[in-house]
């Protein structure tokens, strides 16, 4: 039998086709049907870059008051269905997605574009609108799989500190997190579905691990007890970015979108745990305590600090943050996170409660600076609070749990629930402060 071609599941959307037969009509005064497709076509791409529904209605509203429009908009996490009204006519379109992921450099562009139509749309044509919409789509990732696994293992290398393991557990995650990101940026290249390469990814980055640390005990005779690192080596699959905007959806009554991102966070949490629980019962790693590290307090908050930078710029990166970005996330997150560690060394905070704070603070620092920098507050609110999501606490709930050790897998699920419910409130709480449209129920 002859073989069928691959047909995508969701069909292309040929933008250019809304647009007017009149190539010297400006949008202002286009049919409703021309107008409408800019609307959901903005919206359509602002949710692409992984940011929450408020965001994205706020901005389609913006384009549709300059079009002497009203829109309404029910949005989910890969989909959104809109009407526009023209006082006379109405115009319904149901968008989604393919896939989701975040792309911190199209939402910048994307939030200048929404700022500056009111001052294009009166001399640009629509077929000039989705042109310019065409150019800012094809801006894909910054970064090569190479580039993005060094990030990974920055990041992760990083993080591998943050949670109590010394030099030789930061090396082994370098390495395999950064194999192993590498691996999942391939297989997302090829369109493969999100369970595999979530399962592959992590299998490769816990493959690397037990790798190396068996060589390093070969030949530098390492002790097996820095086995408890690999947990580190896969936290860079931890879905940081849904988590966050899941809580801020919510505390908006945005229900459908912040639901549907916190299933999808949790989907990737567990297929990510589940993998990484069976190679490690088929590599024999166990998640042991870390060595202890003979630090004193004042070495501890400088190299907090200085891990907090790398592993929160290590984040942006991978979500594909330009540099200058990245690095503004990264010096708001080195200065958040070491202050919620120090409050549960010093002040015996709870990590809940501590988190609380350091969110809140992440977010105040965040809007402070996006008024100098016009960077989006959420590009730089997210990275620098995704290396406080307990990955390691839920991993080592699913492997108790795997392990029918089920009181010590409960203790690990309750902290690390406070924790997530903590993060997202802190940013909301930063935001009800400082953002008096998101401060109103309007």
């Amino acid at each position: 039998m002859p073989q069928t071609a691959f047909r995508p599941n969701h069909m292309h959307i040929v933008w250019h086709d809304y647009t007017s037969h009149d190539a010297a009509l400006p949008i202002s005064v286009a049919p409703l049907r021309e107008k409408a497709s800019v609307i959901g076509r903005t919206g359509l791409m602002l949710l692409s870059c992984g940011t929450g529904a408020w965001r994205v209605r706020s901005s389609m509203n913006t384009l549709a008051e300059e079009l002497g429009l009203v829109c309404a908009a029910d949005i989910g996490l890969t989909s959104i269905e809109y009407t526009c009204f023209d006082g006379e006519q109405a115009f319904s379109q149901t968008l989604t997605l393919t896939s989701t992921g975040v792309n911190t450099s199209k939402l910048n562009r994307l939030e200048h574009f929404v700022a500056e139509f009111a001052d294009i749309c009166s001399r640009m044509t629509g077929e000039q609108l989705h042109t310019h919409l065409d150019e800012i789509e094809q801006v894909h990732g910054l970064y090569s799989p190479l580039m993005l696994g060094l990030a990974a293992a920055l990041a992760c290398g990083a993080f591998t500190f943050l949670l109590g393991g010394g030099w030789v557990e930061m090396i082994l995650a370098f390495f395999g997190a950064g194999i192993g990101n590498a691996v999942r940026c391939k297989l997302s290249k090829h369109h493969l579905t999100l369970v595999l390469c979530t399962t592959v990814s992590v299998a490769a980055a816990c493959l690397v691990y037990a790798g190396c640390l068996k060589i390093a005990e070969m030949t530098c005779g390492i002790n097996v007890q820095h086995e408890a690192g690999y947990i580190c080596s896969m936290l860079f699959i931890i879905p940081g970015f849904p988590f966050i905007t899941s809580g801020i959806d919510m505390a908006k009554l945005d229900m459908r979108s912040g639901l549907e991102r916190l299933s999808y966070a949790v989907m990737i949490v567990l297929i990510a745990t589940m993998a990484a629980w069976l190679m490690a019962l088929a590599l024999h790693l166990k998640p042991v305590d870390f060595l202890p590290l003979n630090l004193s307090m004042l070495q501890y908050i400088v190299f907090r600090l200085l891990t907090s930078f790398c592993g929160v710029f290590g984040f942006s990166i991978m979500f594909n943050s330009p540099v200058p970005l990245a690095m503004s996330a990264a010096v708001i997150g080195a200065i958040s996170n070491t202050l919620r560690l120090e409050l549960v060394d010093l002040a015996s905070l709870p990590p809940a409660a501590a988190a609380f704070f350091a969110a809140m603070i992440a977010g105040l620092l965040a809007s402070a600076y996006k008024k100098h920098s016009g960077f989006p507050r959420i590009a730089i609110t997210v990275p620098s609070i995704v290396i406080m999501v307990p990955g390691l606490y839920l991993y080592r709930a699913i492997y108790n749990l795997g392990m029918m050790n089920l009181s010590i897998s409960a203790s690990w699920f309750a902290s690390a629930t406070l924790i997530i419910l903590a993060l997202p409130l802190g940013l909301i709480f930063a935001r009800i402060m400082t953002d008096k449209m998101f401060r109103y129920c309007t």
